[in-house]
Formats: structure tokens, sequence, C-alpha cells
């Protein structure tokens, strides 16, 4: 009688025991390890495979990845693209996170023992990126930053603001709604195109907490306009609170349009408020810089406990101020000749593997709120659309664009040492 097969079964110990499945035992926990286990036990037991295959079948129906979210490669030729997780970090910023995950002295003075200042490396490096700026602080993301200053400030009080810069931010969520939660009351004044200095003049009074200037970055008004600048509105006789939006901490000349936390500091804003996630390529974070003195109220302020950032967060926001050459920047000033040389290998190799791929222009789009209009010479990897799918499936899950009824892969955002790994995956959707 020929033995049955399947009573060489492997045991669900003797499985756990192996290195492979030890290790993802410490990645993904007991339940999800047995779970594959048992699972490709069962297959095995239905003659679906063999039971020399029970380990590798186990080891494959592992998640990629201890957490939900997936690795991207972003294809779109959008730098900040806020579904993707606007910047991405350094490798030095990704290092500094790595070390950040145990004990650290985020609260601790080595030297004396005692307790010291939260974060005080990375709000170090924040003033040093930006000397006009008396004092620091740091939140959890942009919009923080400013409900942080308008409860501490303007609390019961009112909010100067011109109606051409009430914003809408993303997923529906409006400047107006947003400052009105704090208790503060907002005057708004000027027209919907055109606020001028005795609009806020007028509008100033005892009851004023601050003026807050805002760049409207996700969005352009042309034509018959006229704003008023930060150094104008700092000769009145209360607070500026100015947000930037985007981060940037110096001026950039490729974005001459952008407002830099420097400059509107040294024209006179009281505070500047600014995100760690776009054009500063950090991490998700909301930047206070002004005034020693009102620094110090918003960070003694008791909301600001309820605001902090972690120690993932200090240490990747540090890291990408001491090494400035971030992902972001790269992408920003990629060299449009280098773009159209990698998009024609490109190309060519799926050409030689038997797809439809071709080169054509692409403008890329700072994105994540930033700079519109401006559009970034580049070039990218034309595809049939039916890809799209299926690369976006894949592993890694890579996303392009579709633009006139074809997929485009610009590789503005893609590192070139992942461009064999976007061929990979071209030719894995295609077969």
């Amino acid at each position: 009688m020929t033995a049955d097969p399947r009573r060489h079964i492997p045991r669900t110990d003797t499985l756990l025991a192996d290195p492979r499945l030890s290790e993802a035992h410490q990645l993904f926990g007991a339940d999800v390890v047995k779970q594959a286990i048992r699972e490709a036990q069962q297959r095995a037991r239905d003659d679906r495979i063999k039971p020399a295959d029970v380990l590798p079948a186990a080891l494959a129906a592992l998640p990629p990845a201890p957490a939900p979210l997936s690795r991207v490669i972003n294809a779109t030729g959008v730098v900040l693209h806020t579904n993707l997780g606007r910047a991405p970090l350094s490798a030095a910023a990704v290092a500094a996170v790595t070390a950040a995950t145990g004990y650290t002295d985020i609260e601790y003075d080595v030297t004396t023992g005692a307790r010291a200042r939260r974060g005080r490396s990375a709000l170090d490096a924040l003033r040093a990126a930006v000397p006009d700026a008396g004092d620091v602080h740091v939140v959890n993301n942009g919009a923080a930053a400013l409900v942080l200053a308008a409860t501490a400030l303007a609390a019961r009080r009112e909010i100067v603001v011109a109606r051409s810069e009430m914003v809408e931010i993303g997923d529906g969520f409006r400047l107006h709604e947003l400052l009105a939660s704090t208790g503060a009351r907002l005057r708004e004044v000027g027209a919907t195109n055109r606020a001028h200095l005795r609009d806020y003049t007028e509008a100033v009074s005892p009851r004023t907490g601050f003026i807050l200037k805002v760049h409207p970055s996700n969005f352009r008004i042309e034509g018959f306009t006229s704003a008023v600048g930060v150094a104008e509105l700092a000769r009145l006789p209360v607070p500026v609170v100015a947000d930037i939006g985007s981060g940037l901490l110096r001026p950039e000349p490729l974005l001459p349009d952008e407002p830099d936390a420097a400059t509107w500091l040294r024209e006179g804003a009281t505070v500047v408020t600014a995100s760690g996630d776009k054009l500063l390529g950090g991490p998700q974070a909301g930047l206070l810089l002004g005034r020693q003195e009102v620094i110090e109220t918003l960070r003694r302020h008791p909301l600001a406990r309820a605001l902090r950032v972690d120690k993932l967060t200090l240490a990747a926001l540090e890291a990408t101020l001491r090494q400035p050459v971030t992902p972001t920047a790269l992408a920003l000033h990629a060299y449009e000749g280098e773009l159209r040389e990698r998009a024609e290998r490109l190309a060519a190799r799926l050409v030689a593997s038997g797809a439809a791929a071709t080169v054509t222009p692409s403008d890329g789009v700072v994105g994540g709120g930033s700079a519109p209009g401006l559009r970034l010479p580049g070039w990218a990897v034309r595809l049939p659309p039916g890809l799209a799918e299926p690369l976006r499936r894949g592993v890694p899950c890579v996303v392009g664009r579709i633009h006139d009824g074809h997929l485009l892969l610009d590789l503005r955002c893609v590192p070139p040492v992942e461009d064999e790994v976007v061929a990979q995956a071209v030719e894995c959707a295609c077969s």
C-alpha cells in the first residue's frame, strides 16, 4: 500500500521553528503567522500543493509588510502628491527615524541626568535654518500650527483676514471654519479680488487678536487684483501671523512666487507658520517661527501638549534640516535632458520586451498646494492605459497618470536606481 503523502505535511511547531517563519513571527505576531501556516497545511491536505511546499506557501501568504501602508513608486510627475504621502523622506531622515525607535534622550540631558526641553536638538536645527526667527516650535501639522496660534492669541477676540485668502485646504476643510473652532471671531476685509491697507486699518480695534496673512498656495487669482504684503501689515499696531503653507524656509529661485519664512520674518511677521512635509521635504509637522516671547506663549499654552510631535517626527525633521538634499529638492531640480535619457532607455527596454512604449514630453508639477500653475518640463514613457490597474496592483505598486487616453510614467520622482524596478513591473503587468 502506498503511504499517504499527506502524512508528511510538516507540523506547526516544526514550521514555527524555521528561521524564516521565526523572523516573521517577530514582525507580524503569532496569530498572523499561525493563520498562514494553517491555510498552507490545509491546501496540502486538499492535495492542492505538495507537503514540501507548505513552508513556501505559508511565507507567500504573509503580508508584504507589518503595516497596512504599501510602498508606492510615484511615476505621476507630481512631486508633493498628497494622496501618496507628500514628501518622501531622505535617507538621512529614514536612518534618524530608525535610530529613534528605541529609547532616546528626547527629554533627557545625558550630562546632568536631569529632564531637558523636549526635542531641543531638532528645535536647534530649525532655529539655525531660519536665523531670523527669535524662537521656534513644532506641532503635528500646518493646520495645527494655525489652530495653536489662534487659540493662544485670539480666543474670544477677532482675527482680521482678507476675503481673498479664505482658502479651502484638502478634504473640504476651510480656513474660516478651522479658525472659528478655536473660539476666535473672523473679521473679513476687502473684496474677493482686492484688498487694501486701509481695509485692515479700519478693521483693527482693541478686539483684534492678530492679522492673518495667508499665502493662497493652491490657487491663483489673476486680472484686477491687489493684496497687502507682510511689510505693510507689520506697521499696524497688532501682531501679524503669516502662513506660508509650503514650508519654504529660504528663497528658492525655481519658485519665485512662493513666499519663504526668512523673508516674511524680516518683513515683520510676528509668527510664520508652515508645513514640514511639503517644500521642506521632511515629515508631516507644523512649524511655528517668530518672536521669542510669542513663541514661548504658544509653547506654554495647554493646547500645545495635545498638538506635540513624537520622537520619530523630531528625528526626521532634524535630519532633514541638517542634510537638506532631500528627494523633494532632487525631483524639483531634475535635469530635463537626464529625464529624457532615462525615459528613452526605459522605453527601449520595454519595446524589446514586447510592450507598446514610446517617449513623450511630460510637464511635472510641484503639488501639495504649492506653486499652482508652475510647470516642470520633463519626459515620460507612454503606455497603453490598460496597464494602469495591473501596475497599481503589483508589488511594488507603480502609479502613473492617464493623459489623453494614454498611461504616462513620469520618472521625475522615481530615483534612478529604481528604473529597473519600474521596467520589471511593466513587464510583469504586460504578461
